[in-house]
């Protein structure tokens, strides 16, 4: 495995440890509708919430969550839609970005709630 894929795969466990130790029910990993994926589909009360979850080993290009495009929004909404239709949900829904970063090997996490709305 490449090592840009094993940091992602890291950074993603330690997102779900955050989000199960703030009280997150965690659905699924990885989740993927044709070309589309969704890195972490969770439960925060009664509101479902899709995660992005972008890691870096240094934040020397910017913070990862500006990795985010308009274009990767726009499919994570359309893979959300997926999931909502698959499994007949009715609930609210939120985009999360979970940040982290390995400064001087030592994770810094941030989660940014509602980092953005479903507008097309």
């Amino acid at each position: 495995m490449a090592k840009h894929n094993e940091l992602g795969k890291k950074g993603e466990e330690m997102a779900i440890q955050y989000l199960v130790g703030k009280g997150y029910e965690i659905l699924e990993q990885n989740w993927r509708n044709r070309h589309k994926e969704i890195d972490i589909i969770a439960k925060d009360g009664k509101e479902l919430v899709i995660v992005e979850v972008k890691t870096r080993n240094k934040d020397d290009y910017g913070e990862p969550f500006f990795a985010v495009s308009r274009q990767k929004q726009i499919r994570l909404i359309y893979a959300a839609n997926a999931y909502i239709y698959k499994h007949n949900l009715d609930c609210n829904t939120r985009f999360d970005i979970i940040s982290i970063v390995y400064n001087d090997g030592n994770p810094e996490i941030e989660h940014i709630e509602d980092a953005f709305l479903p507008q097309w």
